[in-house]
């Protein structure tokens, strides 16, 4: 692999772990609130969460890019804040990419929520224990394998993501080009040697990954199943 190559691979890899922990952070508020709330607007919310499934990539990533220029509000705001760019940065590929992979990891903790029991919880709000402690030591427990199944999915959707970083990022070596830009660059250069590499260890490393995945979570079942 060359140099680019290998930037590429550091700088996806960096991009996937970043985005799936801070979706880890951010999405269990919002998936307890989705399974839990009746509030007249969850449609709404739930339809703005799932629209990265159904939206084209590039439509997603040509309204961030006005909404990340310097000319427009957000961009310009950062850019006077900051006085740095958002758009054609690691951080802004960084945004894009939470936005994009956000219905990866809320969707299987909101199913997994719903599909809870309320018995433990009001069991252990009789005896006192917070909001922080039953999360951590009713929920968190209960509902592992979704954070699990959420966490790869994320991470996966992250590694091959193209048409959102591809706007956001464009194709700056060492900077925004992730393996999904690199690969393209060298299937448009007629380097199918490069590209076959980088496709198939894109392929390769999420077989593994969803493998592992699946393996862990039959694992957990045969021991609460027997």
């Amino acid at each position: 692999m060359s140099e680019g190559d290998l930037l590429a691979v550091w700088l996806t890899l960096k991009l996937a772990a970043s985005t799936t922990a801070i979706l880890l952070l951010l999405s269990p508020p919002l998936a307890w609130w989705l399974s839990r709330s009746q509030h007249r607007l969850r449609p709404l919310v739930e339809a703005l969460v799932a629209l990265p499934l159904v939206l084209p990539p590039t439509v997603l990533g040509f309204y961030l890019l006005l909404a990340f220029s310097p000319q427009y509000g957000l961009g310009a705001w950062w850019r006077e804040t900051f006085g740095t760019p958002l758009a054609f940065s690691f951080l802004g590929l960084l945004f894009a990419s939470i936005l994009y992979s956000l219905p990866f990891v809320v969707q299987p903790l909101t199913s997994a929520f719903v599909n809870m029991g309320n018995k433990e919880l009001e069991a252990a709000a009789t005896l006192g224990l917070g909001p922080l402690e039953r999360f951590f030591q009713i929920i968190l427990p209960m509902t592992l394998p979704s954070f699990v199944m959420a966490a790869a999915l994320g991470f996966a959707h992250t590694l091959g993501e193209f048409g959102v970083v591809l706007m956001i990022g464009g194709n700056i070596p060492g900077e925004t080009q992730v393996l999904s830009i690199a690969l393209f660059d060298h299937v448009e250069a007629m380097d199918y040697g490069h590209a076959h590499l980088l496709a198939g260890g894109l392929m390769g490393f999420s077989l593994v990954m969803l493998v592992l995945v699946y393996g862990v979570l039959q694992r957990r079942q045969r021991r609460l199943f027997g």
